[in-house]
């Protein structure tokens, strides 16, 4: 039974480390959401989203979920006309980022109760096993 319960603390300590990364990356594409490029022209910040993967953990045998890596959003930027910003193209339009705040918004919220959950499951295995230790002090 305590085999069960440290994998399931191995399994939720996973799901926090990769939820913080989303909660990140999601903070960093809202604190870009109006970064422009510099030249006229150029292409401005991408939105930048994790890839989740999905492992087995050798010493517990427990499953996790790791961010294996961060990959740029390819949707299209949209253009904004204001031929005065310095990164206007010739026909004074300028690429604006491909982040919708509502979005990431939304993406933080989702990771925010993901991120509870598995710190709900850690709390519930830590009060479990200091239960069962302290049966085992009585008998």
């Amino acid at each position: 039974m305590s085999a069960d319960l440290y994998s399931a603390l191995s399994a939720a300590s996973t799901g926090l480390r990769a939820q913080t990364v989303r909660i990140r990356l999601a903070a960093e594409n809202v604190a870009n959401a109006n970064t422009t490029s510099e030249l006229p022209g150029g292409d401005p910040y991408t939105r930048r989203v994790p890839v989740f993967r999905e492992y087995v953990d050798r010493e517990t045998g427990a499953n996790g979920v790791q961010v294996s890596r961060t990959v740029d959003d390819l949707s299209d930027f949209p253009v904004k006309y204001d031929p005065t910003h310095p990164a206007a193209d010739e026909n004074g339009y300028v690429k604006m980022p491909n982040v919708k705040s509502l979005i990431e918004m939304a993406d933080i919220r989702e990771a925010q109760r993901t991120y509870e959950a598995n710190l709900n499951i850690i709390e519930s295995s830590r009060a479990m096993i200091n239960r069962a230790l302290d049966l085992l002090r009585r008998g």
